[in-house]
């Protein structure tokens, strides 16, 4: 690989000789810009405006509009002349945990290499002391005459110089994301949880690959061999419909398990359904079986709701009538008794 940079990394009072190598490209199959009528190549000409001709580019420099339209011109030599301390310095402002930079920010990846024998050990030393603090230094960096926010981190036995964008170019989210309280119950948690398991079991990055790529070069073998073009079979439209959230997830759920060749799925998640644990709420149970009871009619029903006071009242009633009877007998009795003396 090329080197891109060459400066030194600076801590402290240790300095480290080091060059930068782009660490990613992006492959994409070339396509041209033609004239749909015969495929003649279609090219963007730099014309100025005012000759209205061709410039050729040795003659284009950079220049800066002022507020009242005038231009100023800036050369590449004012540009390279900037007086920036981290045009050929890493400058390590701090080192901090790994997550206090939001991937958000990051930008392009360099790898860091040394660029003399003398670099080896302040190199290694500098990459063992992030690795075993789990930790990444901030530093500046300039590149391409462009002042860069950029962090120190370890990836493979390697350090990597990985670019940032500055935290007042990362734009806000407020406002983006669905307005209002939403609840979730457990068993959609329980459920979602579930299929993350499922969908990251055994799961390697490095088997994925572009298909827009495939799919792009069938097409272009397609038109070289003069045979039908492929096409992908249209989804249904599913926007706008409002779907059950619980049932999505045991299909999703099902879905990943029977990719896995795993038999039974529907049972199983079923089964996962009903052993989910439920939120405590008022035992409507007891209620149930109680209801009979307060259907209840007839003469049942009306002395099941005697009160005892009304009970107690039906008794003494009856022990007054037995009194005055037993009172009437003995009555008669006397009276028989004179009779017959007299």
């Amino acid at each position: 690989m090329r080197a891109t940079w060459k400066g030194a990394i600076s801590f402290g009072l240790v300095t480290i000789p080091v060059q930068l190598f782009t660490a990613t490209e992006e492959h994409d199959i070339p396509l041209r810009q033609v004239h749909e009528k015969d495929g003649s190549r279609v090219r963007l000409r730099r014309v100025c405006e005012a000759e209205d001709v061709e410039i050729p580019y040795q003659e284009i420099t950079k220049g800066y509009e002022a507020p009242d339209g005038s231009m100023i011109m800036l050369a590449d030599e004012d540009l390279a002349d900037l007086p920036l301390p981290s045009k050929k310095l890493i400058d390590v402002l701090a080192f901090v945990d790994a997550e206090t930079i939001d991937p958000l920010m990051f930008s392009k990846a360099y790898y860091v290499g040394t660029s003399d024998r003398a670099a080896a050990k302040p190199y290694a030393l500098l990459k063992q002391a992030l690795t075993e603090a789990g930790q990444i230094a901030v530093t500046k960096i300039a590149i391409r005459s462009r002042e860069s926010l950029a962090v120190l981190r370890v990836h493979e036995d390697t350090l990597v110089l990985q670019t940032c964008l500055w935290p007042d170019e990362v734009r806000p989210a407020a406002g983006v994301a669905p307005e209002g309280d939403v609840t979730i119950r457990p068993q959609e948690l329980q459920m979602a949880r579930s299929l993350m398991d499922m969908l990251s079991q055994d799961f390697d990055l490095s088997t994925l690959h572009d298909e827009y790529q495939e799919a792009l070069q069938q097409v272009i073998e397609a038109r070289l061999q003069g045979v039908e073009l492929p096409h992908e079979e249209e989804a249904a439209p599913t926007g706008g419909k409002v779907i059950d959230l619980m049932a999505a997830l045991e299909n999703s759920v099902r879905a990943a398990k029977e990719s896995r060749g795993e038999r039974g799925a529907a049972g199983e998640t079923e089964a996962e359904v009903r052993t989910l644990p439920v939120r405590k709420t008022a035992k409507k149970a007891p209620a149930k079986k109680a209801a009979p009871a307060r259907k209840a009619t007839g003469s049942t029903a009306k002395k099941a709701a005697a009160s005892p006071k009304e009970a107690g009242g039906k008794k003494t009633t009856a022990a007054t009538k037995s009194t005055a009877k037993a009172t009437a007998k003995k009555t008669a009795a006397k009276k028989t008794t004179k009779r017959a003396s007299a």
